[in-house]
């Protein structure tokens, strides 16, 4: 990935910015906070740097009623990171205004992340859109009929391309460990979480099948099972044509569908279904990369490696270097 990959390794300051909107959970919050204020202290310096903002600056009250000072969000907020913070009531916090302060924002930023409820603040903003997210378990089925464009998944974090969330306080946690981690290497973010008193939950065992399917089942069943057909395959990948014709469909018709419904190709769909299970593969298996490769139906190791990069934005024997302790 180019320059806007804020995971990879880099020692210097990151700046970020925590928009927070009322009701928010403090957990939440304190869970995007706390790893960064430990890494400074154990780094001795300024690893990261953040301000809080708010739609409007002043007082914002969390959902434990605590009041929180926070600055006014401006187009022209300078920082590297935005993380939207959200709760409770958000179609009330959540006014057209900002969502086209955001949609103005997040083009001049290298990344932006969604905790708790700010994956519903992005995916309002259009951002997430042919993007992999989660959200809160309870969460995950509605969430997924309201965007069809977004490709849910049940973990506690992700990231794709510039965006990523999280789906509660302790896998933001994870997920700022992980921050951590990439930048400034596993002893920081060893030293980060005994300090927190904090033990990463184990990944899921297997990857899921996108979320979406399950409503996609009652709406769209032809596409549920072109995407279960890829999720069976992902060794021997099949082109477009032939699940089409497994279909009794065109491959034109199959095309719309896949747009229409979840924002993105057939061929887009099916690349990412298996870099998500050479990533597990990865993290999870002692399988070598070019096994791994092959798992996933890549042609070589070179064209796995250029894919899985611009995935993750690392590569995948530096990936899974950061989780080996």
């Amino acid at each position: 990935m180019s320059e806007t990959n804020i995971f990879a390794a880099d020692p210097g300051e990151l700046s970020v910015a925590i928009l927070v909107l009322p009701d928010s959970n403090l957990m939440a919050l304190a869970a995007c906070i706390e790893p960064m204020r430990e890494a400074n202290r154990l780094a001795g310096g300024t690893a990261f740097r953040w301000r809080l903002f708010s739609p409007t600056g002043g007082e914002v009250v969390l959902s434990s009623r605590l009041p929180l000072a926070t600055e006014p969000l401006t187009t022209h907020i300078e920082c590297d990171l935005l993380i939207v913070v959200a709760g409770f009531n958000l179609i009330d916090h959540t006014p057209s205004a900002l969502i086209r302060q955001l949609d103005e924002i997040a083009p001049e930023i290298r990344a932006i992340g969604g905790v708790d409820g700010g994956t519903w603040v992005l995916a309002r903003a259009g951002l997430l859109n042919g993007q992999t997210a989660t959200v809160n378990l309870d969460d995950l089925e509605e969430f997924a009929d309201v965007f069809p464009k977004i490709n849910v998944v049940r973990d506690r974090f992700t990231i794709s391309g510039k965006l990523f969330t999280s789906s509660g306080a302790a896998p933001t946690i994870d997920l700022m460990l992980y921050l951590i981690r990439a930048r400034h290497g596993p002893r920081l973010a060893d030293g980060v979480a005994a300090a927190l008193v904090y033990e990463s939950a184990p990944m899921a065992r297997r990857p899921e099948l996108p979320t979406s399917t399950v409503r996609l089942e009652r709406n769209a069943p032809k596409l549920a099972r072109a995407v279960r057909i890829m999720g069976e395959s992902l060794a021997k990948p099949m082109d477009a044509s032939e699940i089409a014709r497994m279909l009794g469909l065109s491959q034109r018709s199959l095309e719309v569908m896949f747009q229409k419904h979840l924002g993105q190709s057939p061929a887009a769909c099916f690349l990412r279904m298996r870099l998500q299970e050479a990533r597990r593969l990865v993290l999870e298996t002692p399988l070598g990369l070019n096994e791994v490769a092959s798992s996933t139906g890549f042609s070589s190791p070179a064209v796995f490696a250029r894919a899985f990069r611009r995935q993750f934005g690392m590569s995948a024997s530096a990936l899974r270097r950061l989780h080996r302790r």
